[in-house]
């Protein structure tokens, strides 16, 4: 069998190319620039796989690939998928997120292959008025560029499915973390300036809404429900999540406390402040608050438990637990 991966040096198309291997897969991944340290999570699988350097607004670079590996399964993970940067670049995230996936189902039908599709969706696509917990019928109301750029891929996606039979698939995948999450990512910037306090060598965190409530699981565990969703009879839409919800100051504390840390809170509102020992280690800076926040989202996965026997065992604790104890090791490897 042979997947070809987009997106494969994230922290979902790391994971996922290490499943496939697992599975006896031949991986093929796309990356789409070349940055300083971009295959740190892939590093220790380059010999295994096979990566083309394309572009997801571009047509013909993505049909080149395509063309040449005609993939048994093609799972498109590649986005811009930081949603405050969506406000900030609107055209880029539309052009990623929503163009890229249509050109790789476009090159799929043009070339007729057979092979199956994964589109990465997205909890976000839920927003702010939809209540909880969503599930695959729940209604969409998008409350960022980001989201409504993951609904016109997902529709995209079913009208491929519907209009030329094609197996073509959408994972709505809640918040996913693990130490391989991006940098500017909430929870791996709590992570990092944690063990950075810890150690002296950071002072405060600053964080924006932190009582926004997500459903948090493990991403090394999600890319599992990814593969399962294609190994289906018949193509079909699944919410991956754990059904249960923290907000980000529960995440922070959590954080802390793992360190040995406690945090009292004192103020209101944008003058709020986290302490610990009579020193301020968290503060509320009004940039990072969102145009339009999202209070909550959770899932209900028992669509995905009951056909794909999926269920997630890592709950919240031991997750941020996984990435505070990954953090403080990075961290002291610096120092020395």
């Amino acid at each position: 069998m042979k997947a070809l991966i987009s997106g494969i040096a994230g922290q979902d198309g790391s994971y996922l190319a290490e499943h496939l291997l697992r599975k006896g897969y031949k991986v093929f991944g796309i990356y789409f620039k070349k940055e300083h340290n971009q295959f740190k999570n892939i590093n220790h699988i380059k010999d295994n796989i096979n990566l083309f350097r394309a572009d997801l607004t571009n047509y013909l670079s993505l049909n080149k690939v395509i063309k040449k590996v005609k993939p048994d399964e093609l799972y498109n993970l590649g986005a811009q998928s930081f949603v405050p940067m969506s406000w900030e670049q609107p055209i880029v995230t539309t052009k990623t997120n929503s163009l890229g996936p249509l050109y790789l189902l476009e090159s799929l039908r043009n070339l007729g292959l057979k092979t199956k599709f994964y589109q990465a969706s997205s909890s976000e696509m839920y927003g702010r008025e939809s209540s909880s917990p969503h599930n695959e019928k729940s209604p969409f109301y998008p409350s960022s560029p980001y989201a409504i750029t993951k609904i016109f891929s997902y529709w995209m996606t079913l009208n491929y499915r519907k209009s030329y039979n094609m197996f073509a698939s959408n994972g709505i995948l809640f918040n996913h973390e693990s130490p391989r999450r991006g940098e500017q990512f909430v929870t791996k910037k709590i992570v990092n300036s944690v063990a950075k306090i810890k150690f002296g060598i950071q002072d405060y965190l600053e964080l924006g809404n932190i009582d926004a409530k997500r459903d948090w699981g493990y991403a090394k565990e999600y890319v599992k429900a990814m593969h399962l969703i294609l190994q289906q009879d018949k193509p079909d839409d699944f919410v991956i999540a754990t059904g249960e919800v923290y907000s980000v100051r529960e995440f922070v504390e959590m954080a802390f406390k793992i360190v040995g840390m406690d945090i009292e809170w004192q103020g209101e509102g944008i003058k709020e402040k986290g302490l610990c020992e009579g020193n301020v280690v968290i503060k509320k800076n009004p940039k990072l608050y969102r145009p339009i926040e999202v209070d909550v989202l959770v899932g209900d996965y028992s669509k995905a438990k009951k056909l794909l026997k999926w269920e997630p065992k890592v709950k919240f604790k031991e997750l941020v637990s996984i990435m505070m104890k990954n953090a403080l090791k990075e961290h002291k490897n610096k120092m020395i």
